[in-house]
């Protein structure tokens, strides 16, 4: 099965990264675009309770589901470096054609629009020696600047050496999870990662 790795980390200068990104070689694939995620469960949040989403995701003009789930075997021990440093998940990715009619099978199913969260997404690209290419992704968030590098997990090292990220930057937390933190943080009453919920939520 198709193991996903990456890592996030915190963007406080977004032109001082597409700078460095494009000294270090890497090549636009997407220019930044917006981003719209649901994700479905039941109605009594099992999925979230088994740490999976099933995500149904509009970007730069294609509809993509998605399902996640924690691995298994066949990578890193729970105990080791590499698994604590990166986050790991299987990943099952499929292009639709019609997404939001997908969405109302779902709801017919029997589940329910559980989370949304929204982004604008710039897509780099970088072709490594060996024919593989790991990629770095800029998000921008109702909640602040992140970028993901997913690939390979010595690529993933390699590339935050040559964009000035440290381990101790390396964030393997969910957007989900981060929304959770930053309502803490302000007290927010937002339900959802969207612009206008967040905005609407610090009037």
């Amino acid at each position: 099965m198709p193991v996903e790795t990456e890592i996030k980390f915190h963007v406080d200068d977004l032109g001082a990264l597409t700078g460095r990104l494009q000294s270090a070689g890497f090549r636009l694939e997407t220019p930044r675009s917006f981003e719209s995620n649901t994700l479905y469960d039941t109605p009594d949040r099992q999925m979230r309770a088994r740490t999976e989403i099933l995500r149904i995701r509009s970007y730069a003009g294609h509809w993509t589901l998605t399902h996640k789930r924690l691995p298994s075997a066949g990578i890193p021990s729970r105990d080791s470096p590499d698994l604590a440093r990166h986050k790991h998940r299987i990943e099952t990715e499929s292009q639709i054609a019609h997404g939001a009619a997908l969405a109302e099978l779902f709801l017919s199913l029997g589940l329910v629009a559980a989370f949304r969260y929204e982004k604008w997404r710039t897509e780099w690209a970088d072709p490594s020696e060996d024919g593989a290419v790991g990629h770095c992704v800029i998000d921008e968030t109702p909640i602040g600047n992140y970028a993901e590098l997913e690939g390979p997990p010595d690529w993933i090292d390699r590339a935050a050496l040559r964009l000035g990220v440290t381990p101790a930057d390396y964030i393997t937390l969910s957007y989900g999870r981060l929304f959770d933190q930053w309502r803490q943080q302000h007290r927010s009453t937002a339900e959802e990662l969207t612009f206008a919920a967040v905005a609407a939520s610090m009037r």
